[in-house]
């Protein structure tokens, strides 16, 4: 789960990591009520969206007075920055910055490892650094052990700090390590990572990614989802237990097993480059296909308006084909006239025969049954240009 530069903010400041002061508003009389409570002379209204972009955008604007807030606010709020409309603002008190750095600590998935990235060079857009002036960034794995001080040494010297400001600038990323960690993140980002020009280190703006699949570690996370900007299939899926993630294709997939559903999403992708199509979900219903848990995840894709034919591909296991097929035509069942999709069936595994005589003997009109992924895959993407 992303979380919005006000929650960053927040979880930064619970861990003591130096921030400034902010506060939400989703009004502009409430953006003018927070410049008098902030009382400074300078102020920053930021759009509070899950994007970058921001500022070229339009969506963070300085305030120097109170219905200057009040003006930008009103600007702001409502505006669409790459898709995402913007219900909330922060008015952030303002600094006297001297120099912005960037840092950020992530999960390295490929190496599987923590991973340090750091340069003097902050406030850009890390991609555009990365592209333009790679030697400027610094990326440091971070050990098994984790990161103490002489880890955060190392990563302020390789990112060329000169030694008085890693002095500042250590304690800092120790400070985000204990965000990353306390809080089961899989990004925690700082930029810009500012020096005032009084020397304080400060972190101005902050991106964190947090684990779902750590939430049950953190019944306080529940409370950071944003359920007005979720999407509607997401929050139905998650509360079916479902692992759903909504891309922008028109083939609908079902599968058991992320592994499965990751290399059908490949398969379908390949296949609809000749038709035009491409995958619109990731859907994995896990071990259990009965017809309750199959109906959950035929309703959150044959609802999605985008979605024009649904690839339901199992390979049966610990739960066995004609438990999935009995499933699938319960779920066409328990849908009734919600189903209109055309639906691709692929069966493997154990009791695979028993599985496909079952569907074969439903003969249900929406259901087209195929022996390998290739020819499923294709049918269901020829299925959607139609």
């Amino acid at each position: 789960m992303d979380l919005y530069e006000y929650q960053a903010r927040d979880l930064f400041e619970k861990h003591g990591v130096p921030v400034l002061k902010g506060i939400v508003a989703t009004t502009p009389q409430e953006a003018k009520d927070a410049y008098n409570t902030l009382g400074g002379a300078v102020a920053v209204v930021k759009a509070q969206v899950k994007t970058g972009g921001r500022g070229k955008a339009g969506g963070v604007k300085l305030a120097k007075s109170a219905e200057e807030a009040e003006a930008n606010a009103q600007a702001i709020l409502g505006m669409d920055i790459k898709g995402h409309t913007v219900y909330r603002v922060m008015v952030a008190a303002g600094a006297d910055i001297a120099r912005e750095f960037y840092f950020s600590i992530l999960l390295d998935r490929a190496n599987r490892q923590n991973l340090a990235m750091c340069s003097v060079e902050g406030g850009m857009e890390i991609e555009q650094l990365a592209k333009e002036k790679p030697e400027a960034l610094a990326k440091v794995p971070i050990p098994a052990s984790g990161m103490d001080e002489a880890v955060a040494k190392d990563i302020a010297e390789k990112a060329g700090f000169d030694a008085e400001t890693a002095a500042k600038v250590v304690p800092v990323m120790l400070k985000l390590w204990e965000v990353y960690t306390g809080e089961d993140a899989t990004l925690v980002e700082v930029n810009p990572l500012v020096q005032t020009a009084s020397g304080d280190i400060i972190a101005l703006d902050g991106k964190i990614t947090l684990d779902d699949n750590a939430r049950y570690r953190h019944p306080e996370h529940n409370e950071l989802v944003d359920h007005k900007a979720a999407d509607e299939r997401e929050l139905k899926a998650q509360e079916a237990g479902l692992n759903y993630v909504r891309l922008e294709g028109q083939v609908g997939i079902i599968g058991n097993g992320a592994g499965l559903v990751m290399s059908t999403l490949d398969v379908v992708a390949y296949a609809g480059e000749k038709y035009g199509t491409k995958p619109a979900n990731f859907l994995d219903i896990g071990g259990g296909a009965s017809a309750e848990v199959m109906a959950k995840g035929l309703d959150v894709i044959l609802t999605d308006p985008q979605v024009k034919s649904c690839f339901v591909n199992v390979f049966g296991g610990i739960t066995a084909c004609d438990e999935v097929a009995n499933g699938i035509i319960g779920a066409l069942e328990i849908l009734g006239d919600q189903a209109t999709k055309p639906l691709v069936v692929r069966l493997d595994g154990n009791k695979v025969e028993e599985g496909r005589a079952i569907l074969k003997a439903a003969n249900h009109p929406l259901v087209t049954m195929m022996e390998t992924m290739d020819e499923a895959a294709d049918k269901a993407a020829e299925l959607a240009a139609k």
